[in-house]
């Protein structure tokens, strides 16, 4: 097995490609020369021709050493063990070979690079004894394994930083994106439980003064200014949503105070007060004891149960009955019998307030439950009342 799993190399970019040329014909080049000056006094011989030639080979062969790393830098290496002008060849295909950090690789390649260098300096005229040969090319050829192994390593820290970072930016965007699912359910809750229940007044008594004729102009003036208020209260909570969504200034003013607990017998008395048959059963003896998130959602849901009474029922009495201790639970239960016969109303409805209700409750740790039994239709909730 290989000792490291090395990150595939980098697509080179055009500059990167020629300074590698450029490097390997400089290299192969000065230590041509240099072979030409020391070992043949600047005499031209056939076999300088023939190592220039070797040299050309080298680089040529280049080309081909990602696609195979082991065969071009053995073959290179096995050149430059007759030719000096093919050095600067065998480092680059040998460097390029080490990145990739792989015993099976680098073994016969140290090989084949100690035995090509040896078999060159003892062949060259003037050298200076076996053991000078071996230690400058142990020395030559551990530099640079070394040297590939280290900008490999430094490679597969790179990449995998980079795969860090791309994948913390993902994550951030999910995070985002599910934030933002959240907070459009939360403001459909908010929006579909408050405007609902205004605009249900509206079309309640819009249509007692279309359908009925018989109404005096006392009634037919109280059925007006009912809708007349019930439209004004629901353009006002519709402002106060869309303020809340268009302020993006952090020195803005606080939202508007949300209704809790405390305001449900208002509530009941605006629904009484609309003509509807509403009766309050409280057990609990200080409303204002309850938590403010657990308060806001139950005013919510018996919002909502009030608004499907007014449009499934709209001739039945609603019982709402509140129980429940600190250190306990918060029980809301909303009754009305189910109306005989097919339904008048012709509101439209969403389908999605019972469902809204059911996630109120266990966002905040409760349940939420709705049957019909009896021949009532009844909402129940039980939220947790931390003491």
């Amino acid at each position: 097995m290989d000792a490291f799993q090395a990150a595939p190399p980098p697509p080179l970019t055009r500059w990167q490609s020629r300074w590698r040329y450029l490097f390997a014909v400089v290299a192969g080049a000065v230590f041509w020369v240099a072979t030409l000056a020391n070992a043949y006094d600047w005499v031209l011989r056939p076999y300088l021709v023939f190592d220039l030639c070797l040299g050309v080979l080298s680089v040529v062969l280049m080309r081909w050493r990602r696609r195979y790393p082991l065969a071009i830098a053995l073959l290179v290496s096995a050149i430059g063990g007759v030719s000096s002008a093919a050095s600067g060849a065998v480092v680059v295909t040998a460097l390029s070979l080490a990145t990739r950090r792989k015993l099976p690789e680098i073994v016969p390649l140290a090989v084949v690079g100690l035995v090509a260098s040896i078999v060159y300096f003892e062949t060259q005229p003037g050298q200076k004894g076996l053991a000078v040969s071996v230690a400058f090319t142990l020395v030559f050829v551990s530099a640079v394994i070394a040297i590939g192994m280290y900008v490999g390593a430094r490679r597969d820290l790179l990449a995998t930083l980079r795969e860090r970072a791309d994948r913390a930016e993902r994550e951030q965007d999910l995070r985002i994106q599910q934030a933002h699912v959240t907070e459009r359910a939360r403001i459909a809750r908010e929006m579909h439980d408050v405007l609902a229940h205004r605009l249900s007044l509206v079309a309640l008594h819009a249509g007692a003064l279309e359908y009925c004729r018989s109404l005096s102009d006392d009634e037919v003036a109280n059925a007006a200014a009912i809708t007349r208020q019930s439209a004004h209260r629901a353009l006002n909570d519709l402002h106060e949503i869309l303020g809340v969504l268009r302020t993006l200034d952090s020195d803005a003013p606080p939202e508007p105070p949300q209704p809790t607990l405390v305001d449900l017998p208002a509530l009941v008395r605006e629904a009484t007060g609309s003509g509807a048959r509403v009766r309050l059963h409280n057990e609990i003896e200080n409303l204002a004891d309850a938590p403010e998130a657990i308060g806001r959602n139950a005013y919510r849901m018996v919002q909502e149960s009030l608004t499907n009474a007014r449009k499934h029922a709209p001739d039945t009495a609603v019982d709402v009955t509140l129980s429940g201790r600190p250190g306990g639970q918060l029980m809301l239960e909303v009754r009305n019998p189910l109306r005989l016969g097919a339904a008048t109303s012709t509101t439209p409805g969403s389908g999605l307030g019972l469902l809204g209700l059911t996630e109120r409750a266990e966002l905040i740790g409760g349940r939420l439950e709705h049957t019909s039994s009896d021949g009532d239709f009844v909402v129940r909730a039980w939220l947790p009342w931390p003491a």
